[in-house]
């Protein structure tokens, strides 16, 4: 699916206007971006999380010259899936299943 797919996908279920989805659908995009830049984390119950994590300066190669070069360290974004995400997933998209009572039925 591309972002042109998900806003005709909200403008359809939502019945909006295809210009209404495409600024709801940028609206989340740039709000995820600007907390990740200045290090929040992102939590969306049910689908997963957004974080940054930090990765280590290192010496890589050129790969047309083998040259050593310098990388240097940088935040990169990560995004961990929900339990429930993960389930949906792996049961073909249908609702996971309900969850087990908390107590067993009283037994007869």
């Amino acid at each position: 699916m591309t972002k042109a797919d998900l806003i005709d996908e909200v403008s359809r279920l939502a019945e909006l206007t295809r210009k209404d989805s495409e600024v709801i659908v940028e609206t989340i995009f740039d709000s995820i971006v600007r907390s990740l830049r200045v290090g929040d984390k992102i939590e969306i119950r049910g689908f997963g999380s957004f974080r940054t994590r930090q990765r280590k300066p290192r010496v890589g190669r050129n790969p047309k010259t083998g040259d050593r070069v310098e990388v240097p360290a940088k935040k990169i974004p990560f995004f961990k899936p929900s339990k429930e995400l993960k389930d949906l997933v792996n049961t073909g998209g249908q609702a996971a299943a309900a969850p087990a009572p908390a107590t067993p039925p009283a037994a007869q």
